[in-house]
């Protein structure tokens, strides 16, 4: 995949027929993957998606084609799957979102070329299926579990009461990237620490996530929140000199970062950490344009 982390982990599930999740960006890679596995592609009926981030999504449509049943969470039908719908819509309210909290211009430029090449590479389904709560495919029983803050209408799923695939709630080398976008909702750290909270609680034997290996759910998730508790201290330390845009906070919390795109999840993520503080009485957002911040 072309992204830093450089691949996705796609999940084989046997059944009644086989059941694909999260299949990933590369269909030749998908291809091979499931032949290695004496499985062909036209033996799959069924493709769960946890997500709309083109890494775990951008094939869905492109399946859908070859007669597979595409599903993906209710919640994201009407949230990141409408994003891809109507990026036309969005890509504006992004540029006016990153130049009210300071951004160059020069970022806000890259940020519209960026998503135009994404949106090239992603294939929205017409016409997806929506899970949500328990329910049965291919013999096999899951439970949809809502796990937004990553993304926000994300799901994990429990499978025959036993295995978690947590998509990208918990990972093992990073912590899941918490960014809050023009079109998501305006708390969403304080979503994801809800969600952290709430899979912890789950008794799963195995804990199968969207990256990297698995973990111990509870251990790593009191390390996420920790990381996170970190953040915000951070975000507040940020502040303690005088008011700031979020650019400036994020050039503070993520000083080594030189890459556009990398840079504009930085002051996403920097949004969501002052989002929630602002929802916590701890910070303001003062009048004015570029938005400052202060304590």
């Amino acid at each position: 995949m072309p992204y830093p982390l450089g691949h996705v982990n796609a999940y084989l599930i046997e059944g009644e027929t086989p059941i694909l999740v999260d299949p990933g960006m590369d269909l030749r890679a998908l291809e091979a993957a499931l032949l290695a596995l004496g499985i062909r592609l036209e033996d799959v009926g069924d493709v769960l998606i946890t997500h709309h981030h083109p890494d775990h999504y951008a094939l869905a449509g492109r399946l859908e084609a070859m007669g597979k049943r595409i599903w993906l969470p209710e919640t994201e039908i009407e949230a990141g799957h409408r994003f891809w719908l109507e990026l036309e819509r969005w890509i504006p309210a992004g540029r006016q979102e990153l130049l009210l909290h300071g951004a160059p211009r020069a970022l806000a430029d890259e940020m519209e070329k960026s998503l135009r090449l994404t949106r090239a590479k992603v294939h929205p389904p017409k016409a997806p299926r929506g899970f949500s709560g328990r329910f049965t495919l291919g013999g096999r029983d899951f439970l949809a579990l809502p796990a937004p803050g990553h993304a926000e209408g994300q799901a994990a799923l429990l499978l025959d009461g036993e295995i978690l695939l947590v998509a990208d709630a918990l990972l093992k080398r990073i912590s899941p990237m918490v960014a809050r976008w023009p079109y998501s909702e305006n708390n969403p750290l304080k979503s994801f620490l809800e969600t952290l909270d709430r899979l912890a609680g789950v008794p799963a034997e195995a804990v199968l996530p969207g990256h990297f290996e698995g973990f111990d759910l509870k251990m790593r998730a009191q390390e996420i929140k920790t990381h996170h508790a970190e953040r915000l201290a951070a975000t507040r330390a940020a502040l303690n000199e005088g008011p700031k845009t979020a650019w400036e906070v994020s050039l503070a919390l993520f000083p080594d970062l030189s890459d556009p795109t990398q840079r504009r999840f930085a002051l996403a993520e920097t949004l969501a950490h002052l989002a929630y503080l602002e929802a916590k009485g701890e910070v303001r957002a003062l009048e004015g344009t570029p938005r400052r911040y202060a304590t």
